[in-house]
């Protein structure tokens, strides 16, 4: 018997993704053509579009759907934008993100994710994506972008992730400490940086942005 994945996508839209409130047609549309089945391990491909956490190696994961659904929508990508992805994963959210904007960045500390993510999207005919390997808090890109978008936690919003916005540009991100972490949308509009509270969530965070140990006697 073979697996419908088309059907298992559209279930996914119908029965994850709109009852959380993703009703942005276009974002819609790009989640049930996209083959999602294609960026994950051959053996978690029957469970691609369950409402799981399906890891990826080196202890990563790749973001349940309707967080992925949750996140495009706020970013309202109008197709002329530059994006700048951190952590690329295996390069689903890439993909998404190029299908609504002009061009993606994706950076991915792990050369063999990065690799094999840059593969998938080029499977998928999207010239318009360049995944780079390397750790973001190392990395200095040589342009602002339109978006930032931040697919780990961090547990403060770091700066140089706000110089890397455009004037009027704008970021997702997840930041906080369980049980109190929010997915928010920073604005960096002109002479001041307003925070928009999304929804609560709880991501892992990004290597390098985790709280600082806590010492106990």
């Amino acid at each position: 018997m073979t697996f419908d994945f088309a059907k298992a996508r559209e279930a996914m839209v119908e029965q994850q993704i709109r009852p959380w409130d993703v009703l942005d047609p276009r974002v819609l549309d790009v989640l049930v053509r996209l083959p999602r089945e294609r960026f994950v391990a051959e053996r978690h491909r029957a469970l691609a579009y369950a409402d799981l956490e399906l890891p990826l190696g080196h202890g990563e994961t790749m973001l349940k759907p309707v967080i992925e659904g949750r996140i495009l929508q706020a970013l309202a990508l109008g197709g002329g934008e530059s994006v700048l992805e951190i952590g690329t994963g295996g390069g689903y959210l890439s993909a998404c993100l190029a299908r609504l904007a002009r061009e993606v960045v994706s950076v991915e500390r792990h050369a063999d994710l990065a690799d094999a993510a840059r593969g998938r999207l080029q499977a998928q005919g999207l010239g318009n994506v360049e995944v780079v390997a390397a750790d973001a808090f190392a990395w200095e890109p040589d342009r602002q972008f339109d978006v930032v978008c931040v697919t780990g936690a961090v547990d403060l919003l770091p700066s140089r992730f706000v110089q890397w916005l455009r004037p009027e540009g704008r970021m997702f991100v997840v930041r906080g400490r369980v049980p109190a972490m929010e997915a928010v949308l920073l604005h960096n509009d002109v002479n001041v940086q307003r925070i928009e509270s999304l929804f609560e969530t709880e991501l892992p965070y990004l290597v390098g942005a985790e709280p600082p140990p806590e010492f106990r006697f």
